[in-house]
């Protein structure tokens, strides 16, 4: 089987919404869903919750990190965690979860590595873009707290897939993730990753606000000076430390990104923001990482 012709099969299962999940997601899911009824109880969400020891220490974690607790006072139990970040929180880390999970852990070392990776930079991208939210764009910093989370998630499901099409991952991760599959059509360039992101963004009720700022991502168009939720999450991207092992040539390094909107904006700048809250985004980044 040659290197496209996994990515043909996959495009054609997610365009028919034929995509398959690890078993090991169904909890988060359950989860999610239940906190999406107006009448769950605290009582009630803090019990389901603990029933995913991984979903329950993220939640803990999250709760306890700088931009979340300023207190500073431990909290040691999901039901506090859960009344300080409230059920939209927990239910983009229940999300969250299950987007981590289609990694699950690879047999092959290299698949192994690359997903924790990619995983360890949505987690960056997530607390900048918070924090980016909050101070520059004005945007919703939980929205762009949950985009950041999920925006890989086309990447992460062809990870999760790697073991039933040998071969899927191999070569560079741009020619897998970007290649013509309409050979002979100059008008099809058709991005694989994309196209199965779509599907599993629509599979799991992704708000389309958050869909609309993950093609902003992929289409790589920031304005000046950033002002939407794509915006942010471009940005967060190109300025997260640690890099998308799948498409490191998409952004310019930290510094460029920051000196080129610093000249855009009139008061305090990017890079005096970001020094200010680094604290913040680095204890939120670290919470984040399952």
């Amino acid at each position: 089987m040659d290197r496209l012709e996994p990515l043909r099969i996959l495009t054609t299962e997610a365009a028919r919404g034929e995509l398959v999940f690890p078993t090991s997601a169904t909890v988060a899911l359950r989860v999610r869903d239940a906190l999406e009824d107006p009448d769950c109880e605290l009582v009630a969400a803090a019990r389901l919750i603990q029933t995913e020891p991984l979903l329950s220490a993220r939640v803990v974690a999250v709760a306890n990190s700088a931009a979340y607790n300023r207190s500073g006072r431990a909290l040691t139990d999901v039901r506090a965690a859960v009344t300080l970040l409230g059920f939209r929180t927990v239910r983009s880390l229940a999300t969250a979860l299950v987007v981590r999970q289609m990694a699950g852990m690879p047999a092959e070392p290299a698949h192994r590595e690359l997903a924790l990776r990619l995983w360890e930079h949505s987690a960056g991208v997530a607390a900048l873009a918070k924090v980016i939210a909050s101070l520059i764009t004005r945007q919703d910093p939980e929205t762009a707290l949950f985009a950041g989370m999920v925006h890989e998630i086309g990447g992460f499901y062809l990870i999760s897939r790697a073991k039933d099409f040998p071969g899927l991952l191999e070569g560079d991760p741009w020619d897998w993730l970007g290649e013509d599959l309409e050979e002979g059509d100059p008008g099809a360039k058709r991005s694989p990753e994309r196209e199965i992101g779509r599907a599993v963004l629509q599979a799991l009720s992704i708000p389309e606000p958050v869909v609309a700022a993950i093609e902003t991502l992929w289409t790589g168009y920031l304005s000046y000076p950033p002002a939407t939720l794509g915006d942010t999450l471009l940005l967060s991207d190109q300025l997260a430390s640690v890099k998308s092992p799948l498409r490191q040539e998409r952004g310019r390094n930290r510094e460029q990104a920051a000196g080129t909107i610093d000249m855009m904006m009139e008061d305090e700048s990017l890079s005096d923001t970001l020094e200010n809250s680094a604290v913040e985004v680095r204890s939120l980044a670290e919470a984040l990482r399952f």
